[in-house]
């Protein structure tokens, strides 16, 4: 866990440093895939947090196929001229905010354990 903290921190290091910009044409993939990316993180850390199993093969599949579904929600909205990355956007940022929830309760439920 501690090293997927540090990691994190390092990838947000190393994005505000870097110079590079991403190409108009590709910006709604590239949000699609980091609400998808973080999606995927905030649900491993609410797992290990909540003490829900873990499994490093279900993260995998899970981050890959968010991926691959948003990236395909977004493809199908541009051929139709909608712009479905909005509800892929939201359904992502819902999940996190109710992830982000169960690891708040579930982390006063250990303070509080502590403290008796």
């Amino acid at each position: 866990m501690v090293w997927a903290i540090i990691g994190i921190i390092a990838g947000i290091i190393i994005g505000l440093s870097a110079t590079y910009t991403i190409p108009i044409e590709y910006v709604k993939y590239t949000a699609v895939i980091l609400v998808g990316l973080l999606d995927s993180i905030f649900g491993a850390i609410k797992a290990e947090v909540s003490k829900e199993e873990y499994n490093q093969t279900i993260f995998l599949t899970g981050l890959i196929f968010n991926i691959i579904l948003a990236i395909g929600i977004t493809l199908l909205g541009e051929r139709l001229g909608l712009d479905l990355y909005l509800a892929v956007t939201v359904v992502f940022t819902f999940r996190i905010f109710s992830n982000l929830g169960i690891m708040r309760r579930a982390l006063i439920d250990i303070l509080n354990k502590k403290k008796k």
